[in-house]
């Protein structure tokens, strides 16, 4: 099984920071697949199949995308306004790979959840775009949620284009998968444009997490912010890659990135790596990012008010995923996550 060298940082960093790609030998890219046919679509209006095939401007690389452009087995073209759809995998015994390519135009609002679930131990394969066209003065909300089993490989990549007075707000959980690797692009052309990102990742036993943000800011006053929340135990280890590049003519723009990583283990390993790139004068960027072990102080009152160390652990982490997990409305959906969450901690 050849190397797979997947998610490239758009600046080269030292070698020794080892983090400025993932390097994978355990999958197979998976081709001449069937028909995915345990996906369930609520509020279906305008969707079709009929998307054109286009490179993305970073992704997670080209034999990926490659992946996607030729072999694809769930094709959503959806042009939306004032609605919420539902897009809904389920993975089962016949229904273990997926190659889905999605794109959305929005003209005004919509509310648009893709849950990726299993209902199989076997070794399952995703490989997915989610492409976000945001008109002018447009909205949207997106949840992502990866529950998928710990035997799986997923891998997804995000490209948004956001005009004037649009805004594009994403949440995403990521707690599923063995390798779990998502690269996210934002063009926010627009001026006053806004991108909100928050992310909740999870990783356990040899997981690996890695997560490459990307966002060029071009409008004046356009704005990003990225809140990224995870926990880490057992062997598992996660890279972070945020870089927010401030272009020329995006005056008085604004960029946050925040990473925060819990080391629930002595073998659980974390890499951060923030960049602010600015060709551009009067705009304001901010980042940190920072990891650490849960307080034992902390832990011993919760644990004197009767908890096991695992409750009070798991209660330490709900709590630090409670602001991003609040903003699913869904509240089955939320509780869902958080069964899930326990169960992976356990």
């Amino acid at each position: 099984m050849n190397e797979l060298k997947l998610n490239e940082t758009p600046i080269r960093t030292s070698r020794n920071f080892l983090i400025n790609n993932i390097k994978l030998t355990d999958v197979e890219i998976q081709e001449a697949v069937e028909e995915f046919k345990n996906v369930e679509i609520i509020g279906r209006k305008n969707i079709t199949e009929n998307i054109e095939e286009t490179k993305l401007t970073y992704g997670l690389g080209e034999i990926l995308q490659n992946n996607i452009i030729k072999n694809s087995n769930s094709k959503l073209n959806i042009n939306a306004e004032n609605e919420e759809i539902r897009i809904i995998y389920n993975f089962d015994d016949d229904n273990i790979n997926l190659i889905n390519n999605i794109a959305v135009n929005v003209a005004k609002k919509c509310k648009l959840y893709i849950v990726y679930k299993s209902n199989t131990n076997k070794e399952c394969f995703h490989n997915g775009v989610i492409k976000i066209n945001a008109l002018k003065n447009s909205k949207i909300d997106v949840i992502v949620v990866n529950t998928m089993n710990k035997n799986s490989n997923n891998f997804e990549a995000y490209e948004n284009i956001i005009e004037s007075n649009a805004s594009v707000n994403y949440t995403i959980i990521d707690i599923g998968g063995k390798n779990s690797i998502t690269n996210y692009y934002s063009n926010i052309l627009g001026e006053k444009a806004k991108n909100d990102l928050k992310t909740i990742y999870l990783g356990a036993e040899n997981n690996i997490k890695d997560l490459n943000y990307i966002a060029e800011l071009r409008g004046k006053q356009s704005f990003i912010d990225i809140d990224v929340q995870g926990a880490l135990s057992g062997n598992a280890k996660k890279n972070f890659k945020g870089t927010i590049d401030f272009k020329k003519g995006c005056k008085k723009a604004k960029g946050n990135e925040n990473e925060f990583c819990m080391l629930l283990s002595e073998k659980a390993r974390s890499i951060a790596l923030p960049m602010l790139l600015c060709t551009e004068s009067d705009v304001e960027g901010n980042h940190s990012t920072a990891s650490g072990k849960v307080d034992n102080q902390e832990l011993f009152y919760i644990m004197s008010r009767g908890l096991s160390y695992n409750e009070a652990v798991k209660l330490i982490v709900k709590a630090r995923f409670n602001k991003i997990l609040s903003r699913i409305a869904d509240e089955d959906l939320r509780n869902e996550i958080i069964e899930e969450i326990e169960e992976r901690l356990d």
